[in-house]
């Protein structure tokens, strides 16, 4: 049988993962593929060529790598470097980037963008690329809030006397949200955190946090398991009763993030003009417009009264290593699952592919999966997203 070939491509200045690791390329080969990985893709997150090769990949230049029929990435590299009929699995937040969509249907070429996986079925979550880098932002928020912060952050008792704990916050507890908290209960902290779902609460204190409470809080998640856009009226209201817990807070973290949409702003400037001098805001979202009013994206500024607000855009970037080892076992799990007989099957019966049916409890109204389009045509359930092109 003929290896189909799949290749690897170095990612543009500025991200410093790689999509697929050496230690996929085995499973990959043994699956049927061919690994091509362009020279140096993985030289940024500390995987050598030398290793590529000694798990089976052959080293080639980009023009070689992007030929193939199956491109793996991380973004989107520009459509006219693509061919008809190319298929490219990446993350191409086609909701905020329809343009980026319309050049592939004009290509014809085949999108899969792994960030509209239905992260709810549950033979998708080993896939499901938003929760594995979430769950590392989340992480590393934490250590740069603990690094920038001009104080210790677990109880001390010392012979010079008490050192009492940082007070973190955290605002959304989605995977990053999750994994903030229990990061920063791991380093000592007493952590308070928010959600708008009410259902929350109880994951909260399972991973050490307290739950903060807004009066009139409903359920606002949606059937795809978002956060629900909310009234100007009650987001005011969130933010008060958040930010008022937050005003003396050593550290805070921003996590919210609505799909497809701008991030709120959880954080007006109103608000900073009260925190602590001293304190930190980490805002997950400088790249989608930010959750505080102050950010400047992959920025570090500081308030007239000594707030400092980070607006690191790439924060699974800033650990690249493990990152794109992460990010390779999802797209390694999911290529595989869909490898047939030697082709890749794009299969109508595939919940990841195209999205629950209407049926089931998983179905969601207008959205697919992580099938954008192919030739030439955007896929029939991705009604939603058709409507922005």
């Amino acid at each position: 049988m003929i290896a189909l070939r799949l290749g690897v491509l170095t990612e543009p200045d500025g991200e410093n993962r790689v999509a697929i690791v050496p230690k996929s390329v085995k499973k990959l080969s043994k699956a049927g593929f061919e690994v091509v990985i362009q020279s140096g893709a993985g030289v940024r997150a500390s995987y050598l060529d030398s290793e590529y090769e000694d798990n089976g990949a052959i080293i080639v230049d980009r023009a070689k790598a992007i030929e193939s029929p199956i491109v793996i990435s991380i973004h989107l590299p520009n459509v006219s470097e693509l061919s008809e009929g190319q298929i490219i699995a990446c993350v191409a937040d086609p909701f905020r980037n329809p343009k980026i969509v319309q050049e592939c249907l004009d290509a014809k070429i085949v999108l899969l963008s792994m960030d509209m996986i239905p992260r709810r079925l549950s033979r998708a979550q080993s896939m499901d690329v938003n929760s594995s880098q979430d769950n590392l932002a989340g992480y590393k928020a934490v250590l740069l809030g603990a690094a920038s912060v001009a104080r210790g952050i677990p109880m001390m008792t010392t012979s010079a006397g008490t050192v009492r704990p940082a007070k973190v916050v955290v605002m959304g507890s989605g995977v990053a949200g999750l994994q903030a908290i229990a990061t920063a209960k791991r380093l000592g902290a007493v952590v308070y955190a928010s959600d708008v779902r009410k259902s929350a609460a109880e994951q909260i204190e399972s991973v050490g946090g307290r739950f903060i409470e807004v009066d009139g809080m409903d359920d606002f998640e949606d059937e795809s398991g978002y956060a629900k856009p909310l009234t100007p009226d009650f987001i005011q209201k969130v933010n008060d009763t958040v930010c008022g817990v937050a005003s003396d807070a050593d550290i805070i973290i921003t996590t919210a993030r609505i799909f497809g949409r701008p991030a709120p702003i959880t954080i007006p400037s109103t608000a900073v003009a009260n925190f602590k001098p001293g304190s930190v805001i980490v805002d997950m979202n400088s790249d989608v417009g930010g959750n505080c009013e102050d950010t400047k994206v992959d920025e570090i500024v500081t308030t007239p009264n000594g707030v400092t607000i980070i607006g690191t855009k790439n924060l699974p970037g800033t650990l690249a290593n493990t990152a794109s080892m992460l990010y390779s076992n999802n797209l390694t799990t999911f290529i595989i699952s869909i490898m047939k007989d030697g082709e890749i099957a794009l299969s109508e019966d595939d919940d990841v592919l195209v999205g629950a049916p209407e049926e089931s409890d998983f179905y969601v109204s207008g959205m697919g999966g992580v099938l954008i389009c192919s030739n030439g045509e955007i896929h029939s359930k991705q009604t939603r997203l058709g409507g922005l092109i």
